[in-house]
């Protein structure tokens, strides 16, 4: 680990000095912390914040057409068969991304802990593995799960997911890995401290996720056990299908380097990102980018020509994800309310956005591969998100859907 010195240097070098301010007060247990965060830190995307309105901007934006339910449903055998194949021969793993926290449901713990029950325990994991299960038990094969947790929730995401045995999977197959930090800043690019002895960090967005693998080690276990395709998801779906044979088959008979879930949106400005070309190459706008035009744009068919929304359920052929690890992927800049110790380190609770927040995104790695391929699902089957506690996309209307495809709640 860095000695003071090299912490001294390393933040030195960035214009960081302030971070050692109460060093001296603090016990032998904290410094250690605060020169390991020191260590881990990535202090190169500050640089960005001088530059942030160079990094916004979008190329020339054409429709992608996806694969509809009625191609699907025609091809279904034959896309289920080579899904089936792939999984049963080792060749697939799913990579459940739950950094996240349960804040805006009232809940202090990890996201993936929320109960949804009404008349028994439902977790939100456990839907999610239990979905898993279905395909597990069809192919008569177990599916290596691989769980992105973060700074904040990692160790009780563990420890809850080991008390309730996994839900019935095999924690032979399960592999945590934790979501690298971003630091936060002011706008000047001066890092926030959130105590004496911590940095204020949020993890590095939903597209740091193969880098996060990469870095601590998870892919060289990818590598070696021959799976050459991730489903990457997030926790907050609890109606997705995971490792779904026909997605999986319908993307290895295309050739695509990657394939999404979409859904077809129930309003144009729906607030879902939309699958489409930009300059060429397979990327997504999302929901606030979309113009006037885009949204009244219609293709072939006199149907939306931006019909279908991402719902994070993606698949990536993993030897073209190594190529990506070479490049740089575009940082995104978010303007957001960080908490902060003052000059007499009070902490401070700020009611306006007072800093950036540093993120690469999914869409980012799609647009950087060469081919995408959507794939419609239905969206009452598959897309019930938990973002709110009520309303739309909440703990309410996922109940709602859950209910509607026969689970007991």
């Amino acid at each position: 680990m860095m000695n003071f010195e090299e912490a001294k240097s390393k933040l030195e070098k960035y214009d960081q000095l302030h971070v050692l301010k109460y060093y001296d007060e603090l016990t032998d247990g904290e410094k250690e912390g605060l020169l390991q965060q020191i260590e881990e830190t990535d202090f190169e995307v500050l640089k960005f914040c001088a530059k942030k309105d160079e990094l916004a901007g979008k190329g020339k934006i054409e429709p992608l057409a996806a694969m509809q339910l009625d191609t699907i449903e025609q091809n279904r055998e034959k896309f289920e068969k080579i899904g089936m194949e792939a999984i049963k021969a080792g060749k697939i793993g799913a990579v459940l991304l739950a950094g996240g926290m349960g804040t805006r449901l009232g809940s202090d713990d990890p996201k993936g802990m929320y109960n949804i029950g009404l008349t028994k325990d439902v977790y939100i994991f456990q839907r999610l593995i239990e979905n898993l299960m279905d395909v597990v038990k069809r192919a008569d094969a177990w599916i290596p799960l691989f769980i992105m947790t973060s700074d904040k929730n990692n160790d009780a995401t563990i420890s809850f997911l080991n008390e309730h045995e996994f839900f019935g999977y095999n924690a032979d197959y399960v592999t945590f890995f934790k979501q690298e930090m971003a630091p936060a800043a002011d706008y000047n690019g001066k890092v926030y401290m959130e105590a004496k002895n911590k940095i204020s960090t949020s993890p590095n967005g939903n597209g740091g996720w193969f880098s996060s693998m990469n870095n601590c080690g998870v892919l060289k276990q990818v590598r070696e056990s021959g799976i050459e395709w991730l489903n990457v998801f997030s926790v907050d779906n609890v109606l997705q299908r995971i490792a779904d044979p026909c997605f999986i088959g319908a993307t290895i008979d295309a050739d695509c380097a990657v394939s999404s879930k979409v859904v077809r949106k129930n309003a144009p400005d729906e607030k879902v990102g939309v699958m489409c070309l930009e300059d060429g190459k397979p990327s997504i706008v999302e929901y606030y980018e979309l113009t006037e035009e885009l949204m009244n744009a219609k293709d072939e068919k006199g149907e939306p020509a931006y019909n279908y929304g991402v719902i994070l359920n993606y698949l990536f052929r993993e030897k073209d994800l190594e190529e990506l690890l070479a490049k740089e992927l575009p940082l995104h800049i978010v303007e957001k309310k960080i908490a902060y110790i003052d000059e007499n380190a009070n902490l401070i609770k700020p009611e306006e956005p007072n800093g950036y927040k540093f993120e690469n995104l999914v869409l980012d790695m799609i647009h950087k591969l060469d081919s995408c391929l959507p794939f419609e699902v239905v969206r009452n089957k598959e897309f019930a998100p938990i973002k709110n506690k009520t309303g739309v996309d909440s703990v309410e209307s996922a109940r709602e859907l859950l209910k509607e495809n026969g689970f007991t709640l």
